[in-house]
């Protein structure tokens, strides 16, 4: 998924594509929702967003941020918490994830509850 990268405790941000297949919608999420919760608790962990295609149901983005590419890479992947998802993904995906990572160089937010209702 993610290529290992030289030493690095800089800030990461991860954006991972994810195409379902149809109908499988619901497990997928099922399998995810488990997994986000628990990643808001490690210490690396600064956000996630997921997001759902407003014209593909089946296709999401997850935006995730973390303290640290090597914790990232050597740590949080390798949870337990992850092992099912991990283990049904394959196949519940039309194509294999797509994983990308940027290193964050501005941020701007305005934080309205309303926007994610």
């Amino acid at each position: 998924m993610l290529r290992q990268k030289p030493a690095s405790s800089e800030l990461v941000a991860v954006i991972v594509s994810i195409h379902v297949k149809p109908d499988c919608e619901a497990e997928f999420l099922a399998l995810l929702t488990p997994v986000l919760d628990a990643m808001r608790n490690e210490p690396t962990f600064i956000n996630a967003v997921l997001h759902r295609d407003i014209d593909d149901p089946a296709r999401f983005m997850l935006y995730e941020t973390w303290a640290s590419h090597d914790d990232l890479i050597q740590v949080q992947l390798k949870r337990d918490y992850r092992q099912a998802y991990e283990a049904r993904l394959p196949e519940l995906v039309c194509r294999p994830r797509q994983a990308h990572v940027f290193q964050p160089m501005r941020g701007d937010f305005n934080f309205l509850a309303a926007a994610y209702r």
